[in-house]
Parts: structure tokens; sequence; C-alpha cells
């Protein structure tokens, strides 16, 4: 597009809702930047806090757009280790209410705070000691006053011109929604292969699987030992296929590795390499990888070093697997 043509009135449009909600993310972000004894940061540690105290689950509520958003919520912190579920609070004032336990907590979404829908679990969390995190624009609203922790969120424009539909808050609440799951997450300490035990499956189940479950193991690992001629190496390597052979000493640890090219570069500089010995050609320290890594890990580690294989060495040093990149491709890491 040139300078002097005009934008279609429909990217026009999105590029000023994208702009109102980045200003509203930014009024978010400003809010919990500003410290005060009244102010949302100290609410959200607060919020946190609560939520981690919680020994039976987090109960995510919200009508209308607010209960679409704590929908994914629920999802989110159910799936980074503090366990959650959506109720909604019209079949919680119709019965659902016996779901909610004395050990959770309610994390209660509305813009305006006064959603009439919202009352029956309000009343029942007050009744029964239950904590009641609240997420709302309003200070003075229903839900402020009776919630054990209130996060104000700062008022935004919608994208909406009338402000009729929820657009720039429901990308505040998500937001808001995520800050608390990734903050819970690591007051948690909870790591990679935590996140597995709860996404086994696809893409994501595969990249996060461990380095153990895809490599080459016992024989059809290539090793030599120091002290061999290249001549052996060299059948090893082809034997084995991978494109490289290592190199253990006498005590088994990992001490080299010979790759292809390896051995094109001492082919042109050596008059008889296969009567060489493997110390001379080979590569020392080479690039290894545990088998209690994840597989992702393996796959950003041979990116980086431009590698298309690795040595998988338990905490002595000593080879125990091979892990090429095809192995990451077929199990869909890659």
């Amino acid at each position: 597009m040139t300078s002097n043509q005009a934008r279609a009135p429909a990217t026009d449009s999105a590029l000023r809702t994208l702009g109102l909600e980045r200003a509203g993310i930014a009024a978010l972000e400003a809010a919990l930047a500003t410290p005060g004894d009244d102010g949302l940061a100290l609410a959200f540690e607060a919020a946190v806090a609560l939520l981690r105290k919680v020994t039976g689950r987090v109960i995510v509520t919200g009508m209308g757009k607010s209960g679409h958003i704590g929908r994914k919520i629920a999802a989110t912190m159910a799936s980074t280790g503090s366990p959650a579920y959506f109720v909604h609070p019209a079949e919680a004032s119709h019965g659902d209410l016996g779901m909610i336990l004395s050990g959770d907590a309610i994390l209660a979404l509305s813009w305006s705070g006064e959603t009439a829908e919202l009352a029956d679990m309000i009343t029942y969390s007050r009744r029964f000691g239950i904590g009641l995190v609240g997420i709302t624009a309003s200070a003075d609203s229903a839900l402020a006053r009776e919630a054990d922790v209130v996060l104000v969120l700062p008022k935004a424009e919608e994208a909406w011109p009338d402000g009729l539909a929820p657009t720039t808050s429901t990308t505040m609440q998500i937001a808001i929604g995520d800050a608390l799951a990734i903050a819970l997450l690591e007051a948690r300490g909870f790591t990679a292969a935590d996140f597995r035990q709860f996404h086994p499956g696809g893409k994501l189940g595969a990249r996060l699987s461990f380095v153990r479950d895809i490599m080459h193991k016992d024989d059809a690992v290539p090793l030599i030992a120091v002290g061999a001629r290249m001549e052996a190496a060299v059948l090893e390597m082809t034997g084995k296929r991978f494109g490289c052979v290592g190199v253990v000493d006498g005590a088994g640890k990992l001490a080299g590795i010979i790759t292809d090219g390896d051995l094109r570069r001492h082919m042109r500089a050596s008059g008889n390499l296969l009567s060489e010995s493997v110390e001379s050609v080979m590569t020392p320290t080479p690039t290894t990888i545990e088998p209690e890594a994840m597989a992702a890990e393996a796959l950003a580690l041979l990116n980086e070093k431009r590698r298309s294989v690795l040595i998988v060495v338990d905490a002595a040093r000593k080879p125990v697997g091979i892990v090429h990149l095809h192995d990451l491709y077929a199990v869909g890491v890659a």
C-alpha cells in the first residue's frame, strides 16, 4: 500500500479496536505498577496469597461475556497447577452450589460488580466462610463490598462506539486472569514436567516428552574406545547410521565425538586417515544432553548448535543413548 492509498474501512475499524484494547491493557499495567496501600498491586498480591492457600479448587464464575472469560481462566489455572473449574452462577442457584466445598475459593468476574445472578454465590461464600476474590471495575459495587479481596480494574473505553458490547473490558479480564494463573504457577514452583502431566497429547505433549522416552539406547548407540583406530570408528559409524560415533575412555565416560564432518576435514589433511587413532580426529567435550531433559530442550540445543544428533549422558558423563533430529520430527516435537 503506497502512502497516498487510503486504508479500507474494515482495516481502519480493526486498528481502532486493537488500539483501544491495547490502551486498556496499558491502563491495567499502569495500575499494577502503581504502589499504594489501596492499589491494584496490593490487592493482586492478596488474591494470589488467598488462592494459593486453597486446599480444594478455585471456583471461577461469571455471567455472559464475563462467564466466557471465566471458563478460559479456569482452564488456564487447571492446566498450570491450580485445580479449578467453572460454575455457572444461574446453575449454582439451582443446585450447583453443592459443588462448592469448604476448602474451595471463588473467583467471581463482573465488570459492573452488580450482576444479579452472582448474588446467591456471594451469599453462599459469606455463609460458609469460603474465600471470595472479585474482579470488577466498580470499587463500590456489591461484589467489591462482599469480596475478601477485590481486584478493581481501571475503566477503559470499549471498542463498540456506544460501549454496549464488552470488548476492551473482556480483554482486560482475560489478561488479569492470565496474570493470576502465572503468578500462582510461579509461587507453587510448577515446572514443565508438571505441565506435561496435564498435556500428554498432541504436539505440546510431544515437546514436553523426556529425552529418555525418545532416545535410542543400548547397542544402538555408536561408541568406540579411546585408543582404537579410525578404521574401527568408521565401521561403527556406518553400522549404526547416525553419522557420528562417541569416543569413551577407560571408565566408560564420553571423551569426544567423531562426526561425518570430522571425517571430511581430516581426510583432506591426512594421507592415511583409517590408520590414525580416534583421539587425533575426535572433537573433545561434545555437546550432550541428559535423559531427564525435555524433548523441546533437545530441539532447542540442536538448533542452537546447528547439530543433527546429541549423545545422551548420565550424571557421570557415561553415554546412555543418542537422539537424532529425525527422532524429534517423528514424534511431533519439531
